[in-house]
């Protein structure tokens, strides 16, 4: 068991991507022809760990895996990309978790997931990892995991903790925004999450802030895809800062499946490696990191390398 200090520790899903790309996106009860098939490495808890690894963070990943091929060809590739793996376990009798994503040539994507053995992320595992949790700067958490072994870590967790609340709970559990430093969602999930029927502008996005930061949240950062993303903080709950994102043209929108992952695994990144900057500053690195996912198919072989 290594001593040095961690940059980023994330406890979160393994999951292997099956993309699909075509035309547009299938209406209900439609089948459409594709024109290529990728497979590829995903799940939100691995993409994020993986995009702060490429930017420099010395990183691990608390994870769960099948005894299949899948979980075999992962752990091989969380260690080409210098993750520390010593809590990634695949269990017997268990596949690996799987995502089945069509992206449509403007860049729109939807998914479904089957989170297979990320379903068994138990509060044990979290307890197994306690030495990581004393020597990590930065923890990420999801929620493509069981909520009680994300709570856990947050309880253990005594550094600067970021919950990108994905997939969105629409009744969300106090404990995991009073809990988590920053509570980070996408303007979908910020909207499901609040009650609001969508979020269309700034306004908007100012909006959920604010019933978040009421319904327990410390720090709340909203993104808003290629308008960049919007933050506040409990402290000053009436004041709301806008961050925008490099602008790129939608001839260079490959596919933006792995953007809010790049993300956030960016933001952790720069959290960790520049504590004194400002939490607009982070968030800049962080969209600029996103806006250069969305021109490269595919979701970690899309993040960029510092």
């Amino acid at each position: 068991m290594s001593d040095k200090q961690l940059d980023v520790l994330v406890c979160g899903s393994a999951i292997i991507d099956f993309i699909c790309y075509t035309p547009r996106l299938p209406r209900a009860g439609e089948t459409l022809h594709g024109h290529k098939f990728q497979k590829g490495f995903g799940g939100k808890g691995a993409n994020q760990c993986v995009a702060a690894a490429r930017l420099g963070s010395k990183t691990a990943l608390i994870a769960k895996l099948g005894d299949d091929s899948f979980g075999i060809d992962y752990l091989r590739q969380l260690n080409a990309e210098h993750i520390d793996v010593e809590h990634v376990e695949q269990l017997a009798h268990q596949t690996t978790g799987i995502a089945q994503i069509a992206v449509s040539d403007n860049g729109e994507n939807n998914i479904i997931i089957v989170v297979g053995a990320n379903n068994l992320l138990s509060p044990k595992d979290v307890t197994n990892a306690a030495e990581h949790f004393k020597r990590a700067k930065v923890l990420i958490c999801q929620l493509e995991t069981p909520i009680e072994t994300t709570l856990l870590a947050l309880r253990q967790f005594k550094g600067v903790s970021i919950v990108n609340a994905a997939p969105a709970m629409e009744t969300t559990p106090a404990e995991l925004l009073q809990l988590s430093s920053i509570f980070c969602v996408n303007e979908t999930e910020a909207a499901l999450m609040t009650g609001m029927r969508s979020i269309d502008n700034i306004s908007d996005a100012n909006d959920a802030m604010r019933r978040l930061i009421e319904m327990g949240a410390n720090t709340v950062i909203i993104t808003l895809g290629k308008f960049g993303a919007v933050c506040g903080t409990k402290e000053a709950p009436d004041k709301f800062e806008h961050v925008q994102a490099p602008q790129v043209p939608e001839k260079l929108v490959v596919d933006t499946t792995g953007a809010g992952d790049a993300f956030i695994g960016a933001l952790a990144h720069n959290l960790a490696k520049y504590p004194n900057r400002q939490l607009t500053e982070h968030i800049a690195a962080a969209c600029e990191v996103a806006s250069k996912s969305v021109q490269l198919p595919g979701t970690q072989a899309s993040f960029p390398h510092a």
